[in-house]
């Protein structure tokens, strides 16, 4: 009789798939603070318990400067609505824009406010801001206790028509965009359409780039729709800007929920189209071009390649940067004429990936597709166009 053999009788495999289910809970709304609307209380209706435990509300510094009263309507409303919501204790004001993202330190002075205000994992984080203030809190709070409850109230058109649609946090590290962050679902989002007319125009603008690319991969009749509306929204209409940012917002967010990925754990990307490059830019310009702005450049450079590789028509193209144009968008950039500079945001970007180079691009308007491999006098053909 044979002796078992070591090295297997006690071998087991636990190997055991799961999933989880989230609620992405999204309202857009107009003057969220009014205590006659119940969209802010609305969003804790799954948990009777919520209103039992602490709050505090970090705000951006731009967004508390042009909405001074915000802060202290956003406590008021807690407190006129205490049977269901949550009441912040403590306000923290932290610098906004890409400076919000580029160190710890509001990563570090949320960490301490969560600590400071004995905040639990069932407790409450209410941040209003932009897109780079919305990352770096929610990075603080995925890793304080491990999860933290999250309530985002972006103030930007980036954000509300894309950044905070999403599921990820983060900040930037080693001269890299989002090199440091986490996923998690945030407990809701609320946008609040009027907090955009405290935007100065360019950063109302930029924002849509997003709109135009989520438009160039996924809804042909929303690009249209886009094109239509571009001269208007450019002058800060937001009646006309508003279906287009909600339209922007629904796709993202039908995109992370329904594609398959939402964590990112495999190589296509197909939202990050135009952003090897936008990251990039933003790195050289040492983020002082915004992320709007960037991915209105990316997507030029990346739609003029598809033209010169044959998949995207002159016609469609010259759309495309007739769009970006009726939106005031730029559509150049002299950083741009360092070819070698840029292409190597492609390496980074495909280590950003997790392995082999996945770049969306596209065969036509609403058509993209996915390429791992770029020719690089191609590419730089297209930089040196975009670099004016």
């Amino acid at each position: 009789m044979l002796a078992p053999d070591p090295t297997t009788s006690l071998a087991m495999n636990l190997d055991q798939r799961f999933t989880l289910p989230f609620v992405h809970r999204i309202r857009f709304t107009r003057h969220v603070a009014s205590l006659q609307n119940s969209a802010l209380a609305d969003i804790f209706a799954d948990d009777a318990t919520a209103s039992s435990r602490r709050a505090v509300l970090v705000i951006d510094r731009g967004l508390h400067e042009a909405a001074p009263s915000l802060a202290q309507d956003l406590v008021k409303y807690a407190q006129t609505h205490a049977a269901q919501v949550p009441v912040p204790n403590e306000v923290l004001v932290v610098d906004g824009g890409e400076r919000a993202k580029c160190d710890m330190r509001t990563v570090d002075a949320v960490l301490a406010l969560i600590e400071r205000c004995k905040i639990c994992r069932k407790s409450t984080v209410f941040v209003a801001g932009g897109g780079a203030v919305i990352d770096a809190v929610g990075f603080a709070t995925t890793i304080a206790h491990r999860g933290v409850r999250l309530v985002r109230l972006p103030s930007t058109t980036l954000a509300q028509d894309d950044g905070a649609m999403g599921v990820k946090n983060g900040i930037n590290a080693f001269g890299k965009k989002n090199f440091t962050g986490a996923f998690a679902v945030p407990w809701a989002v609320l946008c609040d359409l009027e907090l955009l007319r405290t935007l100065p125009i360019s950063a109302f603008r930029s924002g849509f780039s997003e709109a135009v690319k989520i438009a160039l991969l996924k809804d042909p009749s929303f690009f249209h729709a886009i094109e239509a509306s571009a001269a208007q929204i450019a002058e800060h209409d937001l009646e006309a800007a508003s279906p287009v940012i909600q339209r922007s917002a629904a796709l993202h967010v039908q995109h992370i929920a329904l594609g398959g990925d939402p964590f990112e754990l495999h190589e296509a990307r197909p939202l990050d189209f135009g952003h090897w490059a936008a990251h990039r830019l933003e790195a050289l310009s040492e983020y002082t071009i915004s992320h709007g702005d960037a991915v209105a450049l990316g997507l030029l450079i990346d739609c003029r390649y598809s033209v010169l590789q044959g998949w995207l028509s002159q016609a469609d193209f010259t759309r495309i940067e007739g769009v970006l144009a009726a939106l005031r968008l730029p559509l150049s950039h002299p950083l741009l004429k360092d070819h070698a500079a840029m292409l190597v945001g492609l390496e980074q970007f495909r280590e950003h990936l997790g392995g082999t180079l996945t770049i969306t691009m596209l065969r036509a308007i609403g058509v993209g597709h996915e390429v791992h491999a770029i020719d690089a006098r191609l590419l730089q053909n297209a930089i040196a166009q975009t670099a004016g």
